[in-house]
């Protein structure tokens, strides 16, 4: 059973998550430049086997795309051409940010390091990619 890798996109940061081999627990992996993100998921994949690749879809409370959409469009399409033998599945990362924030507080962590937005990033990747497990654990 392969991987599951979770993608919390953004036109400059992406943070990704990653399932352990039995697909039960979602672990924060890095934080990437969006320029980046493609050579560093062709290295991450030539290395370990993923089957599903999650990526966030930003909604609005009208249950709307975001204006944040446009640049996810695009890079599913790009991502769906690039990796076609992978799954391309999309979940819904409305509230992640904060309940990343809150995850953080919660943590214990310094007002400095909350603020370190490549840790928010891994964090919400984590939260779209621990939802979507419990979701389709169903």
């Amino acid at each position: 059973m392969g991987r599951i890798l979770a993608i919390d996109y953004g036109s400059k940061r992406v943070g990704i998550a990653v399932t352990d081999t039995l697909q039960i627990i979602a672990t924060g992996l890095t934080t990437v430049h969006s320029k980046d993100l493609i050579a560093y998921l062709e290295a991450y994949l030539a290395k370990e086997q993923v089957e599903c690749i999650v990526v966030g879809e930003p909604k609005t409370l009208q249950n709307e795309a975001s204006d944040s959409a446009r640049y996810i469009e695009p890079f599913v399409t790009h991502l769906t051409r690039k990796f076609p033998n992978i799954k391309i599945a999309r979940y819904d990362e409305r509230f992640t940010s904060v309940l990343a924030h809150q995850a953080m507080l919660m943590g214990g962590l310094k007002r400095k390091d909350r603020a370190n937005k490549d840790t928010v990033d891994m964090i919400s990747a984590t939260i779209i990619l621990q939802d979507y497990l419990s979701f389709t654990n169903k």
